[in-house]
């Protein structure tokens, strides 16, 4: 698969957004993929926001992921989910969802990465990339294992973890297809704003 943006948004209330609200202005300013991510929420208002969001990603003609929940996924009609290393296996995941639907796997070496090549994923994360972002995490994996993870694998990579819109351009020139940002994006002051401009870098990538 390709991913229709360099900028893979993340719809998280870390910074105290509905995450419709928040969808709707990621998609306003120009996001195409979105991914739905709600780790304090019962299944019923994860369902109903993953509907909603749905909603409005296929008026904006966008892909809308759901993080984990591959039950939230179906019911939504979502185009996809992400998954952890420590979710539902990637091969019964794909046996649920069939071989339309996206699956994205996270991973955090060059062996998970190949893994989940080997195992259908359409795409994987990897990171975290840099300490801090929305996990707090200490340390980061680096450009070099980016890199590295890039030689390995064919399908596309989204970077996630502690990034921030300066380090966008290192993080694409590495052989990130895309970059997932939480908290320097929900917590931005101007969130279109901010949105158009991580757009406009993936663009000049």
């Amino acid at each position: 698969m390709k991913l229709p943006s360099h900028f893979y948004a993340m719809v998280d209330p870390l910074a105290g957004h509905d995450p419709v609200d928040l969808a709707s202005l990621m998609l306003e300013a120009g996001a195409r993929v979105l991914q739905l991510r709600l780790k304090k929420v019962c299944a019923r208002d994860f369902v109903k926001a993953a509907r909603e969001i749905q909603e409005l990603c296929g008026r904006a003609q966008a892909l809308l992921l759901i993080n984990d929940r591959i039950d939230v996924a179906m019911l939504a009609g979502a185009a996809g989910v992400h998954l952890g290393q420590n979710d539902i296996p990637l091969r019964a995941a794909r046996k649920l969802l069939g071989p339309d639907r996206i699956i994205g796997i996270s991973t955090a070496s060059v062996d998970q990465a190949r893994a989940a090549e080997a195992g259908g994923a359409d795409y994987i994360g990897f990171g975290p990339m840099y300490p801090g972002g929305a996990k707090q995490t200490e340390v980061g994996k680096g450009l070099a294992m980016l890199r590295e993870v890039r030689a390995a694998v064919g399908i596309p990579i989204v970077a996630i973890g502690g990034i921030t819109e300066a380090r966008v351009p290192e993080l694409l020139a590495a052989g990130a297809d895309a970059v997932a940002i939480i908290s320097d994006v929900v917590y931005a002051p101007d969130l279109p704003a901010k949105v158009k401009r991580l757009l406009s870098l993936g663009a000049a990538a």
